[in-house]
């Protein structure tokens, strides 16, 4: 009996052992892991998921929080302080002037191409284009709010390229970002014009394209480059600087590509 105590004894302290050594590789594991906060444009939202999974991937450690909005907004958000490491814009003049004023560690690179499309979930001939934003049959159409996000002002110059702005104008109504822009288009409006991106997600895949949605031609507007910058808190952050440097690695590049974005 005394041996068997002894013997149990010891199986007791070795797995005593064993839970205090996990414990403490878990604790070892959980110092390690570094948190960063991206900023990412709201026409780059729907393929954050890929991004982030294909990135945990190759980092696991790495916690990415995201911080979604139009690209005039979370501009204005790093000018007042906003504790960004990274900033994903849907163009390259908000990450230049950010540059300009000190708020980057290096120029802004240019990391996707974007386009626009109509989009509609009503019965219409959606490939008409701009012949149908003038019909009868159309009361509203949305764009994004061209003060605040570069896919509404390059829907705006779509729309003066095309001369029926002035035709239009009374017809349009505004989301602050593209995700509110779609949300008006499936809800409100008759018509919108949007990130051609958007219709490549898995939650919008059953619009079908020449049913639901159609290009808007690229000659109407000039090219949406999407520029990222690294930004002042990143400066000793490896995590932040893995995530830049993956954003132009062949996984992420195909994961934009898959959204229908253009590569640069």
């Amino acid at each position: 009996m005394r041996k068997q105590g002894v013997e149990l004894s010891i199986l007791k302290g070795k797995a005593m052992k064993i839970h205090v050594g996990a414990i403490i590789i878990l604790c070892s594991t959980l110092l390690m892991a570094e948190r960063i906060n991206v900023a990412v444009a709201a026409n780059v939202s729907y393929a954050m998921d890929a991004l982030k999974q294909a990135f945990h991937r190759q980092h696991p450690t790495t916690e990415v929080s995201v911080i979604l909005g139009s690209t005039g907004t979370l501009a204005a958000q790093i000018q007042h302080g906003a504790p960004y490491d990274v900033f994903m814009a849907a163009d390259m003049s908000y990450p230049q002037k950010l540059y300009a004023k000190g708020l980057g560690l290096s120029a802004p690179q240019v990391y996707a191409k974007g386009s626009l499309a109509y989009f509609s979930t009503k019965d219409q001939n959606i490939t008409q284009g701009m012949a149908l934003l003038k019909s009868s049959a159309i009361h509203t159409i949305a764009i994004a709010n061209p003060k605040t996000a570069p896919y509404g002002a390059a829907a705006l110059q779509a729309l003066q390229s095309a001369n029926v702005h002035d035709t239009l104008a009374s017809k349009l109504i505004f989301g602050e970002s593209i995700s509110q822009t779609v949300a008006y288009t499936m809800y409100a409006a008759d018509i919108g014009i949007i990130a051609t991106s958007v219709l490549y997600s898995p939650k919008m895949r059953a619009f079908r394209k020449g049913v639901h949605w159609s290009d808007v031609n690229t000659a109407l507007y000039s090219p949406i480059e999407q520029g990222i910058i690294l930004l002042n808190k990143a400066k000793h952050s490896q995590a932040a600087k893995d995530f830049y440097s993956f954003v132009f690695s062949t996984e992420a590049q195909a994961v934009f590509k898959a959204f229908g974005y253009a590569l640069p």
